[in-house]
């Protein structure tokens, strides 16, 4: 059975993805940066589950060598989900050179140092699904967001950019933009501000972590002709 890679996989989007995949009998290897007593649970109950092999692991993904070495490990990865950020709000002349590194080497250096490490294999194989996690706010920016905003627009013309290389070896490429979706990161705004948003977007909801696992399972399944791709899904906010 193929192998999924679920970077983040301790909670909310990542945590919700490795579950939909077990239960389609997919084998799965998950990474967090420190929760790895959750993350040991998750895969010991999804193996016990599904009967499928999980296994837990820590990594700093904005460490290159860390990931380099991960990599290097690992058997063969057939899907790789790099779902995996951190954000910051605040005004961008607040935010220190440090917490800028910090968000571009998670968020989008991270993507380099995961896809550099399992392309070689994918391209030997010749099959592969790559699906990097991106945001509406990589589409169109947010205010008091700009460095989550310039890394997620990053990803976006990274997925596109790598699509057109990797399609000859018939690796596919396709990222998804999420909106406002009920997770961890996301709670740490009021309820006045969560009913502010949840306004403006048409379907007047937030979605759900199974949701967007939903979503990106669905890319998984997509034909083979389709790569390159930002699918948004955000209720149609923005």
């Amino acid at each position: 059975m193929a192998t999924v890679l679920i970077t983040g996989a301790s909670r909310g989007i990542g945590k919700a993805s490795a579950r939909i995949f077990a239960e389609k009998g997919y084998d799965l290897i998950l990474t967090c940066k420190k929760n790895i007593e959750d993350l040991k649970n998750l895969a010991d109950d999804l193996s016990a589950s599904y009967s499928i092999k999980a296994s837990a692991y820590v990594v700093d993904q904005s460490d290159a060598d860390a990931v380099l070495s991960f990599t290097a490990g690992l058997p063969e990865i057939d899907i790789f989900i790099a779902n995996a950020g951190i954000s910051k709000v605040g005004l961008l002349q607040d935010m220190s050179v440090a917490e800028w590194q910090e968000i571009v080497n998670v968020n989008l250096s991270s993507l380099f140092y995961y896809c550099k490490g399992l392309l070689p294999g994918m391209i030997q194989r010749g099959h592969g699904h790559i699906i990097p996690v991106s945001s509406v706010w990589g589409n169109a920016g947010a205010s008091c967001e700009v460095a989550y905003s310039a890394t997620k627009g990053g990803i976006n013309a990274f997925t596109k950019a790598l699509a057109k290389e990797v399609a000859p070896s018939h690796i596919n490429v396709n990222a998804v933009a999420f909106g406002y979706i009920d997770t961890e990161m996301n709670r740490e705004f009021s309820k006045e501000e969560v009913d502010a948003i949840i306004e403006e977007i048409p379907m007047n909801r937030i979605a759900s972590a199974q949701e967007a696992a939903e979503m990106i399972y669905g890319v998984c399944q997509l034909p083979a002709y389709t790569t390159g791709q930002i699918f948004t899904m955000d209720g149609g906010w923005i």
